[in-house]
């Protein structure tokens, strides 16, 4: 992988997390059809969220409890690591205002060859 490699997916990841904080409906379904395929998929441990809309609902539901309601901010926490069409990182949340680390967690893409998101892996 080149630098120029690195950037791109460091970038991807960026737009990723910032997408969990955005609270404009349009801008939060731009950045996910701009970060996902359209048959994308997202699995935590006791979901499987496909497709567009599925996505925006698991985000909006996330934004809703964790950001707006608790007051906690997404953050990465680890460098961003690819390998041909994946990449890992691991993120973690914090209160807006400091504190300590109320989660974490560690995120596996399987990339489309536009580098797009095929398939996200939350553990």
């Amino acid at each position: 992988m080149n630098q120029h490699d690195q950037s791109e997916l460091t970038q991807l990841v960026d737009q990723y997390i910032a997408l969990w904080h955005e609270t404009d409906a349009e801008r939060r379904r731009k950045l996910i059809t701009g970060l996902w395929v359209e048959n994308g998929v997202q699995f935590t441990r006791q979901h499987e969220h496909r497709g567009y809309q599925a996505l925006e609902e698991r985000v909006v539901r996330a934004y809703e409890e964790f950001v707006k309601k608790e007051g906690f901010v997404f953050r990465l926490s680890s460098d961003v690591v690819g390998h041909h069409d994946a990449l890992k990182f691991t993120w973690e949340m914090v209160p807006a205002g400091g504190g300590e680390v109320a989660a974490s967690g560690t995120i596996f893409f399987l990339l489309s060859d536009d580098r797009r998101i095929r398939l996200d892996y939350q553990f």
